[in-house]
């Protein structure tokens, strides 16, 4: 049940094992608080937007936001993120507090000049939040071939002007995110 107390905040260095238990409440398993630890430490990550959401002084949602480019090989990069992944611990889901996630890292991104925001993501959640299923057929391809059954779970969206006018190209995330294992179910 939702409180009044509920915020969210950029995470901190001290935050961590507040991620890591997030992330392991969230999932149920370590895989996904190891690739947030290894993301926090990845330079080529950064810019990232790491946000967590609080009810009162527990934390109990976790959104990363990682830089990711085109391999169009231009030197003039627009800047470009990805959303990956998005925790919430299971007592708190389906109470609005992903969106509230979403909703601040839109912002807190427009803010810092990013263009595109990426997810990998549920075909039926992501829409819900501004994203536009089937990036791939906008242009942008994964950075591992998704099977055509799941076209749709590549998703954009447009946080500065319009997506026919951006850049096409393959996307390529970070070091620790570009591995095909974070691109398999």
């Amino acid at each position: 049940m939702l409180t009044n107390k509920i915020y969210i905040r950029e995470s901190q260095n001290e935050d961590f094992q507040d991620i890591m238990r997030v992330e392991e409440l969230a999932f149920g398993y370590p895989k996904e608080a190891q690739l947030c630890a290894d993301l926090l430490e990845d330079p080529s990550a950064k810019p990232l937007l790491s946000l967590l959401a609080f009810d009162g002084n527990k934390a109990i949602g976790h959104i990363l936001f990682t830089r990711v480019y085109l391999d169009n090989r231009a030197s003039n990069q627009p800047l470009l993120h990805i959303l990956a992944p998005l925790a919430i611990v299971p007592k708190y889901q389906k109470q609005g507090i992903g969106a509230l996630l979403i909703q601040a890292g839109v912002q807190r991104l427009k803010a810092m000049g990013s263009e595109l925001l990426f997810v990998l993501g549920h075909m039926d959640y992501y829409p819900k939040h501004g994203f536009i299923p089937d990036a791939g057929a906008m242009g942008f391809q994964a950075p591992y071939p998704i099977p055509a059954e799941f076209a749709n779970a590549w998703m954009v969206q447009s946080l500065k002007g319009e997506i026919a006018e951006k850049p096409k190209g393959h996307i390529l995330c970070s070091h620790e995110l570009n591995k095909e294992e974070h691109w398999r179910e």
